[in-house]
């Protein structure tokens, strides 16, 4: 799923730098799935949403500040002092190492970032770079199988590039075996045994050693006092020589954890470090990308829409005045035909009227001329 997101990222040149640009970039490919399906294959919802909630996980322990820019720079560890002797440099973890996570994804990233740049420098005398990791068991706890099956990986082939890695924990079985396969330089301090699997674990580590005839490696590890240790280490020929009881040079430094004034002074004096790396850098990458995408796509959505309002509004209107206007020309309709019916009703009483007088008329004249002619007849005769 994520190999579909960063390749939608690359080809929209969407710059992947934090976890909130992640976390924009899972949004955006959930919301255009099916858009994209097509092209780089189906996205599935609840692929996003597992890895959305695994990036809350991460976000609480820290790794939204811890991730971003800017971005560490591994060619500035190698630097030299002036007569040529190489530096100590000491990463403070005293709050990192309660993230084991984020610890592990750093570690992951570290040797995955030296791995690509380094150019493959054989098999050197002694390697030009060195990592201890302390408390390494942090590093492995509920570790997914993926993360363990990359830094296997990295732990393997890294060797080529020059570059040494020592693991530093109570007991070898606070390592997984298939990293701890890999590690053949071996410094074992004494253990203590009380249980059944503390006497397992003291086994394993003596195990792990090339058998010495002179003594045996698992008692041994129990009798182990401060400042000794079992130490087997590769000869020339590459092939781990035969365990020595050794004693070890105690250190020539403060073995306590550092005082606030020493950390200061020692950040102090890399001024030119504190200037690169003294102030998280937010520049513009995916996050903003598509936030200014998804405020241009609801500003026209929201023109659209009040668009879609005016023209649902205009329609509304035009029905209105259409359907005034048909009320209008049924009243003219119902008014024309009252006043036809009152045009011939009025007609109608007026050819009564007409009628009546025509008869008045007529009778009258009728009897008028009924008396002259009887007049006439009879009134002839009589004379």
């Amino acid at each position: 799923m994520l190999d579909i997101v960063f390749r939608i990222a690359d080809d929209k040149n969407l710059l992947l730098i934090d976890l909130k640009d992640l976390r924009s970039m899972l949004n955006y490919v959930a919301e255009n799935a099916k858009e994209y399906e097509t092209t780089y294959g189906k996205v599935s919802s609840q692929s996003v949403g597992a890895i959305l909630r695994k990036l809350i996980s991460i976000e609480d322990e820290g790794g939204d500040v811890f991730f971003g820019e800017p971005a560490l720079d591994l060619s500035e560890w190698f630097a030299c002092a002036p007569n040529g002797q190489g530096y100590v440099n000491v990463l403070n973890a005293a709050k990192l190492i309660q993230s084991p996570q984020i610890y592990a994804m750093f570690l992951l990233w570290m040797l995955s970032e030296l791995f690509d740049t380094l150019p493959e420098a054989g098999d050197l005398d002694k390697p030009k770079f060195v990592f201890f990791f302390d408390e390494a068991h942090l590093l492995f706890n509920d570790m997914p199988g993926e993360l363990l099956d990359k830094i296997v990986q990295v732990v393997k082939l890294i060797r080529s590039k020059g570059v040494g890695v020592y693991f530093i924990t109570q007991s070898p079985s606070d390592i997984p075996d298939e990293v701890l396969a890999q590690l053949s330089n071996r410094v074992q301090h004494g253990l203590r045994a009380y249980t059944p699997a503390e006497q397992k674990a003291v086994r394993a580590a003596a195990e792990s050693f090339r058998e010495n005839p002179a003594f045996k490696s698992e008692d041994v590890i129990l009798e182990l006092g401060t400042g000794e240790a079992l130490v087997s280490f590769l000869n020339e020929d590459g092939q781990p020589e035969v365990v020595e009881r050794a004693k070890i040079l105690p250190p020539q430094c403060l073995t306590a954890a550092a005082p606030e004034s020493d950390l200061k002074a020692a950040l102090d004096a890399q001024a030119d470090l504190m200037a690169t790396y003294g102030e998280a850098v937010d520049r513009e990458s995916a996050f903003e990308q598509l936030s200014e995408e998804a405020e241009k796509d609801a500003e026209a959505e929201k023109l659209a829409e009040e668009r879609a309002a005016l023209e649902k509004e205009k329609a509304e209107l035009e029905k209105l005045r259409a359907k005034e206007a048909a009320k209008a020309e049924r009243e003219a309709e119902k008014a024309a035909e009252r006043a036809e019916r009152a045009a011939e009703k009025q007609q109608e009483q007026l050819m009564k009227g007409i009628g009546k007088i025509a008869g008045q008329i007529f009778g009258t004249f009728g009897r008028e001329a009924t008396r002259q002619i009887t007049r006439n007849l009879f009134g002839g005769r009589r004379r």
